[in-house]
């Protein structure tokens, strides 16, 4: 009977003192595809704040390429990233395939930063990533909806969803570049 209590108490130790995480999965599980075709882990952004971004080349907002270019240039590298994902959720703004896309945002903005391959960021066919961008269940911060091209996800260093800064916000804004410097 000693033994039987004392090994309940020690499974109640071990399940407070290491709780499981109920979020699944982490940030760091995804792996996406590039424009490319190439793999992309989340994995190595271990450490790095991110912004994650959907874009479109036929919208209002995508002028914002140059802005997230110029952010980029100027905070990106070992601390910060961006990562673009066209989309064509919003009246089929975002029409071309991804050799298109690499080619426009290439000629037109010369975009460094990361881009993944076309995915839906709403709906039915909703990539996974941004399922757990979007749902306080699997992110465990917020639930949020994609309301247009160009809204923004900022991930901190730890993998955890931060903020959700609207479509008309400027990348270069006070919000976002404070959040960069702290």
């Amino acid at each position: 009977m000693k033994k039987l209590i004392v090994l309940f108490f020690l499974s109640v130790f071990i399940l407070h003192a290491f709780p499981q995480d109920t979020r699944v999965p982490s940030i760091y599980n995804f792996i996406v595809t590039s424009l490319d075709g190439k793999d992309y882990s989340f994995k190595q952004l271990i450490g790095k704040k991110v912004m994650i971004v959907n874009t479109a080349s036929k919208c209002g907002f995508t002028p914002q390429y140059e802005q997230l270019e110029s952010l980029y240039k100027e905070y990106g590298g070992d601390k910060f990233v961006i990562i673009g994902f066209p989309a064509n959720n919003f009246l089929s703004q975002e029409p071309g395939t991804n050799a298109q896309i690499r080619e426009f945002c290439d000629a037109k903005f010369g975009v460094t930063f990361p881009m993944m391959s076309k995915i839906s960021v709403k709906g039915s066919d909703m990539h996974p990533l941004y399922k757990w961008l979007t749902d306080k269940k699997l992110n465990g911060v917020l639930d949020s909806e994609v309301k247009w091209n160009f809204q923004k996800y900022l991930i901190d260093e730890k993998g955890a969803l931060v903020s959700v800064i609207p479509p008309k916000v400027s990348p270069r804004s006070e919000e976002i570049i404070q959040w960069l410097k702290n």
